[in-house]
């Protein structure tokens, strides 16, 4: 038996609960805290008071009218922002469990699982009496979770060339 061959299935016994609860935890707490976001709690009419003192600490005083489209700009930051990182979890634990898988496939796997919780996020919303869902989140969050994985690929291509090479 080759090398690399013992290698490869020492490192496939090695993986325990371990491993798996490493690999995926991080994905279920980025859930977790977009389910927690999710609740009337979070809606714009509870947090524009403290965004509204954050923003106004750092900037100076701004006007109710100037105030709405800020406010609306940033909770969509924060769409980017959240799914951006929720995607990026969803490729760091596909990545480590198909680890013969090239960087595309776990890419397309971590935007499937980011559309599919930004869609449940939206429709579990529109349930909710101070919120809305809107299939533009949804392609918000996407497009977060891609600019995300395309950083990732670019960072990775030109810091550390043989990282998204597979043996």
């Amino acid at each position: 038996m080759s090398s690399s061959v013992t290698v490869a299935a020492r490192s496939t016994r090695s993986r325990g609960i371990k491993f798996w609860i490493g690999a995926w935890l991080p994905v279920v707490i980025g859930i977790g805290v977009i389910a927690i976001e999710s609740t009337p709690a979070f809606g714009s009419d509870h947090t524009s008071s403290p965004l509204r003192w954050i923003y106004q600490a750092i900037f100076g005083p701004v006007s109710d009218a100037q105030w709405d489209p800020i406010h609306h700009l940033i909770r969509k930051c924060g769409h980017f922002v959240g799914y951006g990182t929720l995607g990026l979890l969803w490729l760091r634990a596909w990545w480590l469990a198909l680890r013969a898988s090239a960087f595309w496939t776990c890419a397309l796997l971590a935007l499937a699982g980011t559309a599919l919780v930004a869609s449940c996020d939206e429709w579990h919303q529109t349930y909710l009496p101070n919120r809305t869902g809107t299939p533009w989140d949804v392609l918000l969050d996407c497009v977060g979770a891609t600019t995300a994985i395309l950083l990732t690929y670019a960072f990775a291509r030109v810091f550390r060339a043989g990282m998204l090479k597979r043996a």
